[in-house]
């Protein structure tokens, strides 16, 4: 498969980095990484104008309606700018998830309002476990006159303390098989019943803890199929899994392009550190890893793009990629020495945030455990 980028696609990548290179600097990032927010309105009031929060949508409900390869570059060049903001929350997973199970009036009522810049959506999935799996799940929305009760905590929302709708992955029943009983709810974030507690984490990445004490919920927020959920979440993790892969080829370009253009600059011992043999290794493994990652992300997105969200292989992607990210900013790391730990230095940012990208949408040993029980299905049933 040629994932080559047709002439398009080159122009959206260098639209897109001249964009974020001018309206995004890494002055921008430091002061939102201290922000309690991590959300500059004004730089996504130019987002929404460019079109990008309605990226994904149809002509009807106001969008140029590009294919996920098309996001893809947009979200390596964000990746490479370590864009802060609700952009992934709202476009990427929210967005995508109405449009995919919505009813045409949560069609109507949401879907436009993202295109404009209007809202901010945020998944809720993970509980105190973190845990991506459905037996995980446990935040309960029970049938209560016209409509549900949820009633729990969700942990590690990101982009929760400024969402005004929640996305929440709730169990409206039990049974043996866990992924059975699941079910999905569009909730307004200021419904009387909800705490939102931010949380300390690592890097520019705002997440929060959201407590839902019992909350009303009307039936025509239920988002797809009662008790018949989960189908969606898969798909939501696979959205999430191919951007986040995206995003962290664009973050290990940047780091590797530091890094190279540090040792080609510091002298030691009369020489540059880059003429180190040491070094130019470091570098060679860098640009080895990013360039597999591409291919692979690439190959997700793709995927992504003619609906094989169940595929295999975004799991091959988001775990080779989540350990190359970070792998790519320790070898930089190294090349910058010591300095590299200061704050004034921008390489400690992208390290930061390849760990909280390894994280989101399963880790590198959730996705190796799915493909080894699709390599185990396929043994079995070879040797019936």
């Amino acid at each position: 498969m040629d994932f080559a980028l047709t002439e398009e696609q080159e122009m959206l990548r260098t639209f897109t980095r001249e964009f974020l290179e001018t309206e995004c600097p890494k002055t921008l990032v430091r002061q939102m990484e201290t922000d309690k927010t991590g959300h500059s309105p004004e730089l996504w009031g130019k987002m929404a104008e460019l079109g990008w929060t309605g990226f994904l949508l149809p002509a009807e409900y106001g969008g140029p309606e590009f294919s996920f390869q098309h996001m893809a570059i947009l979200l390596e060049e964000m990746g490479r700018a370590l864009l802060p903001g609700p952009y992934f929350s709202t476009v990427v997973l929210c967005g995508q998830a109405i449009l995919d199970a919505g009813t045409e009036d949560q069609k109507v009522e949401f879907l436009q309002k993202i295109g404009f810049g209007e809202l901010v959506m945020a998944l809720a999935i993970t509980e105190v476990s973190a845990s991506y799996h459905a037996r995980d799940i446990n935040v309960r929305a029970d049938l209560s006159g016209d409509g549900y009760t949820i009633s729990g905590t969700k942990t590690f929302v990101s982009d929760g303390q400024i969402a005004d709708y929640f996305i929440v992955v709730t169990r409206t029943a039990g049974g043996v098989d866990p992924e059975q009983g699941i079910s999905l709810f569009i909730v307004d974030a200021y419904s009387p019943g909800i705490t939102i507690k931010p949380l300390e984490v690592m890097g520019i990445d705002k997440q929060a803890q959201v407590i839902f004490q019992n909350v009303q919920v009307p039936t025509d927020r239920l988002l797809g199929h009662s008790d018949d959920g989960w189908p969606l979440v898969e798909k939501l993790l696979a959205w999430g899994a191919a951007g986040k892969c995206a995003e962290a080829v664009g973050g290990a370009q940047a780091a590797m392009e530091l890094a190279v253009n540090y040792v080609n600059n510091r002298s030691a011992f009369g020489q540059t550190i880059g003429s180190l043999q040491a070094i130019q290794h470091h570098c060679a493994n860098m640009f080895t890893a990013v360039e597999t990652s591409r291919n692979l992300a690439y190959q997700a997105a793709w995927l992504v793009a003619q609906g094989e969200t169940n595929a295999t292989e975004i799991s091959e992607a988001k775990a080779w990629i989540s350990e190359a990210y970070r792998t790519v900013t320790s070898l930089a790391h190294q090349c910058h020495g010591c300095i590299a730990f200061t704050k004034e230095m921008d390489i400690h940012l992208f390290h930061k945030k390849a760990k909280v990208s390894e994280l989101l949408f399963g880790d590198a040993a959730f996705h190796w455990e799915k493909i080894a029980s699709v390599l185990a299905a396929q043994a079995s049933a070879l040797t019936r």
